[in-house]
Order: C-alpha cells, then sequence, then structure tokens
C-alpha cells in the first residue's frame, strides 16, 4: 500500500510534468493525499484528467464571481480550485457560489475542504446530484457512494452554512441542570488545600 507521503510526492511532480507551476503542484498534492485519506479517488481522477488534459482545453478561471459561466471550455477544476482558495474572505460574503460545467470536479473538492477551515464554516458542495458537507478540512460527509471517477459536473455549488448548535436552549438548560449534581461546594478546608493555595508568598 502506498504511504499518504508516496501520493502526496508523485501527484505534485505528476502535476509540474502536466504544465502546473511548482507552487500550484504542491496545493495539488496536497489535495490528492486528502482525497485518498477520505476515502475519495483522488488518483483515478487526477490521471484522468491529466490524460484528457493533453488532448483537450479548458478554461481557466481566475476572478471567481457569484455565477461563473463557461465561455468556450468547461472549466479546469485546479485553477478554479486555486482561485476559489485564494479569494475565499471575499466569497464568502456571497453566501452561494455557482459554476457551470466544471470538468472533474472532485479534484475542486479538497481546495472547498481547506477553504471551510480558513473562514471557520461549513460548506455545502453540490455536484449536480452529489452533496459534500465539508467540515473545516476534518472530515466530509456526502450522500455519494460510487467513490470513482466523476468526468464533469454540468452545475457546482458552494454554500456557506451559518455555525449553530445542533441542541436547542431547553435542551442546553437540562444538560446543565444534569451537570450541576457534580458541584461540590466549596468549604474553607477545600480553599487551602487546592491548587495554588497556600500560607507564604513567595513573589
Amino acid at each position: 500500500m502506498k504511504s499518504l507521503s508516496e501520493i502526496e510526492t508523485t501527484s505534485k511532480r505528476a502535476s509540474k510534468a502536466s504544465g502546473y507551476s511548482w507552487g500550484i503542484s504542491e496545493e495539488v498534492g496536497k489535495n490528492t493525499r486528502m482525497l485518498e485519506m477520505f476515502g475519495f479517488s483522488g488518483i483515478k481522477n487526477l490521471i484522468e484528467y491529466y490524460n484528457i488534459k493533453k488532448k483537450k482545453n479548458f478554461e481557466n478561471l481566475k476572478l471567481i464571481n457569484k455565477d461563473n459561466k463557461v465561455k468556450s471550455h468547461q472549466f479546469c477544476p485546479i485553477i478554479s480550485g486555486t482561485s476559489f482558495l485564494d479569494q475565499i474572505k471575499s466569497l464568502e460574503n456571497l453566501n452561494e457560489i455557482k459554476f457551470e460545467n466544471l470538468a472533474y470536479p472532485l479534484l475542486f473538492l479538497p481546495f472547498a475542504s481547506r477553504a471551510s477551515e480558513v473562514i471557520g464554516k461549513k460548506i455545502l458542495l453540490k455536484l449536480d446530484n452529489n452533496e459534500f458537507l465539508l467540515n473545516f478540512n476534518i472530515s466530509i460527509y456526502s450522500n455519494w457512494v460510487k467513490k470513482d471517477v466523476i468526468e464533469s459536473a454540468s452545475l457546482v455549488s458552494a454554500r456557506f452554512l451559518e455555525n449553530s448548535d445542533s441542541f436547542s436552549e431547553n435542551e442546553w438548560k437540562q444538560l446543565y441542570k444534569l451537570s450541576e449534581d457534580t458541584f461540590v461546594e466549596e468549604k474553607d478546608s477545600l480553599k487551602l488545600s487546592g491548587a495554588g493555595a497556600g500560607l507564604t508568598d513567595n513573589d
């Protein structure tokens, strides 16, 4: 079994050989490592994309807007992802970003996952009918079970979710009430023996 370090290094070199700068290639290496770690087919998608990239042109999306439409070719997932991550601080104010016709969108997914960590918000990423809930670059929940290759997505949307508790205020009060049973009334003897307590001051 290949180590995550081998996967990252080889993916980085393959990306450089496919025409990307060393900087972007390093990002792709990290992303491929992440996809494989989360159980997605990072290497399969990367190989297929690089093979088809030799014969087909893709559009580089540099400046991301609320709605991003292709002009003639499908969007490159790597340049689109790099731009998304670089501009995430301003993009989160748009609430939802849409892309049409994104090639090999699984290669875009780790950029969005890392963006979730940067802004401290969950991101709901939809690749057509496939949903991915990105949790601060710690975990990814998805309804996509095939876990193979997605050649393209007609519509990709990234929605920024506001942080909120999964429980009600009443439920919190009930839990806190239960926790009060562990509280011990503080006595003078406990104060003297507690951490930091003493009769002399050495300062």
